[in-house]
C-alpha cells in the first residue's frame, strides 16, 4: 500500500502510525522525548485522526488554554475545505459540529504529575474529524451525526485536513504571541454554536464565562473538569459517537 506524501510546514515533524494504532495516546507516550511539533498520524481510511505535541511556556492552570487555539485551528482546517455557506461551529469545549452534525473534536492530555502551578513539560493535543460515513444510511436520517462526505467537502481527506490544520495552528500560535491569548480566546468564542440573549468570555484558567441577558448571576463552566473525558469520542467505536 502506497502511502499518500503529508506536506508539513517547519517545525512539524511527521511520525507516521499503523491503522490500529492510537495518535493521540502515541503522541503522549513519545511526548517528552519527541518534543515540540511532533505530529502523529493514522492513516485511516474514514478519519482524520492525528495529535500534535506542544510546549508551553506558562503554568499548566494556563498553558491548558492551548486547546482553544488548537481548536480554532482545526475548525479554520475544515473551513478551508467546506462548501460555501456551510457552517462549522463548536460545541463547547471540544465537539465539531458541520451544519448540526457531529463529524469530531479535540482532547488535550499533560503529564499526571505536573501541578497547575507550575509548567508542564509538554501538552498533547489530538483529533479526529469523520472524513466517511461508514453506515449505510442516508444523510439526514440521523442529523446529529454527519461526515465530511455527506457535506460535501469533495476530495478533502485526512491528509488534507492535517495539512490544513498544522498551517492554521501556526497562525494560531503566532497570534497568541502577538496579540495575547485575547485574540485567541475571540476567534474561538465566535466559532461556539450559537446560544440566544448570551455573551461569553473565557477566564485566566480556560473556564468558560456564561452571562445570559436579564440575569445578574454569571455561570461558570469548569474548563479542566470539561477536559477529562471527550464529549464527542465513543471509547467502544474508536471514534466520534454515531
Amino acid at each position: 500500500m502506497v502511502c499518500e506524501p503529508i506536506s508539513l510546514p517547519p517545525p512539524f515533524t511527521l511520525v507516521r502510525l499503523r491503522e490500529s494504532r492510537d495518535a493521540f495516546a502515541h503522541a503522549v507516550e513519545i511526548a517528552q522525548e519527541s518534543g515540540a511539533g511532533t505530529l502523529t498520524y493514522v492513516g485511516r481510511f474514514d478519519l482524520a485522526e492525528f495529535a500534535v505535541v506542544l510546549e508551553p511556556g506558562e503554568p499548566l492552570r494556563s498553558a491548558r488554554r492551548a486547546f482553544y487555539g488548537a481548536m480554532v485551528a482545526l475548525t479554520d482546517a475544515l473551513r478551508a475545505h467546506a462548501p460555501p455557506n456551510k457552517e462549522v461551529a463548536i460545541d463547547w469545549p471540544d465537539a465539531i459540529r458541520v451544519d448540526g452534525g457531529l463529524v469530531g473534536g479535540g482532547r488535550l492530555g499533560w503529564p499526571s504529575s505536573a501541578k497547575e502551578d507550575e509548567t508542564p513539560r509538554w501538552l498533547v493535543f489530538g483529533a479526529m474529524i469523520r472524513t466517511i460515513a461508514m453506515t449505510d444510511r442516508e444523510a439526514g436520517v440521523r442529523p446529529l451525526v454527519s461526515a465530511l462526505d455527506q457535506e460535501g467537502f469533495g476530495e478533502a481527506g485526512a491528509v488534507q485536513i492535517t495539512e490544513s490544520f498544522a498551517r492554521h495552528l501556526m497562525l494560531a500560535i503566532d497570534a497568541w504571541q502577538v496579540d495575547g491569548f485575547d485574540a485567541v480566546a475571540r476567534e474561538f468564542l465566535l466559532r461556539l454554536a450559537r446560544e440566544r440573549q448570551t455573551s461569553r468570555g473565557i477566564a485566566d484558567n480556560g473556564d468558560l464565562l456564561v452571562r445570559r441577558i436579564g440575569i445578574s448571576e454569571r455561570e461558570r463552566r469548569d474548563f479542566k473538569k470539561a477536559l477529562r473525558v471527550p464529549s464527542w469520542l465513543d471509547p467502544k467505536l474508536g471514534g466520534p459517537h454515531l
